[in-house]
């Protein structure tokens, strides 16, 4: 008997983990760079490109969110012992986390300093906290310090989805790439 066994992720999924990775890259290094800028109006304007780029980052998780669970991804191969499967699980969690933290960090950040998000210049976002400069320091230092974990679990992401492709010779990183084929036969 065949039959067909889903060995990659959809299409939708495809496009919002690579579409989703070049805005959080773009988002990292922005928000990285931008820091040390002294206060000046370019500094303002990419602090509300930042901004209007993390609200549809935000956007675009929940989006990727519902999918995934609408379209569970495909199961991890076989071969990956419980220990290594339970990992990825926990690794893909905390990074959805930290994808869903930092936005909201980041908007309470703003609230705190007193500084209204504006999405695209047009759509006023409310403020979720009154004005507190010792707040919005505080929630300055957890905004970053989200980051910086962030980007080490990204890197740490990317090394063993490598390792995967290299090492262990298995699909896990070919099933996200495009040209995939979503399905294979099955032969039971």
């Amino acid at each position: 008997m065949t039959s067909t066994h889903n060995t990659a992720y959809t299409c939708t999924a495809k496009a919002l983990h690579w579409g989703m990775a070049i805005m959080l890259f773009g988002l990292l290094a922005l928000g990285f760079y931008m820091q040390g800028l002294p206060l000046s109006p370019d500094k303002l304007k990419l602090y509300s490109w930042h901004k209007w780029a993390g609200v549809t980052a935000f956007l675009l998780v929940l989006a990727r969110l519902a999918w995934r669970i609408a379209n569970p991804p495909p199961a991890l191969p076989a071969s990956m012992s419980k220990h290594l499967q339970r990992a990825a699980y926990a690794g893909h969690a905390a990074l959805y986390g930290l994808m869903l933290l930092i936005p909201l960090s980041g908007w309470l950040m703003s609230s705190a300093k007193g500084f209204q998000t504006v999405w695209f210049g047009v759509l006023p976002i409310p403020d979720l906290l009154e004005k507190d400069r010792e707040l919005g320091d505080l929630l300055q230092i957890v905004h970053m310090t989200l980051n910086w974990l962030f980007a080490a679990l990204l890197g740490g992401h990317i090394v063993v989805a490598l390792k995967h492709h290299f090492i262990d010779k298995d699909d896990i990183l070919t099933r996200m790439l495009s040209r995939y084929s979503p399905t294979k036969e099955i032969k039971s």
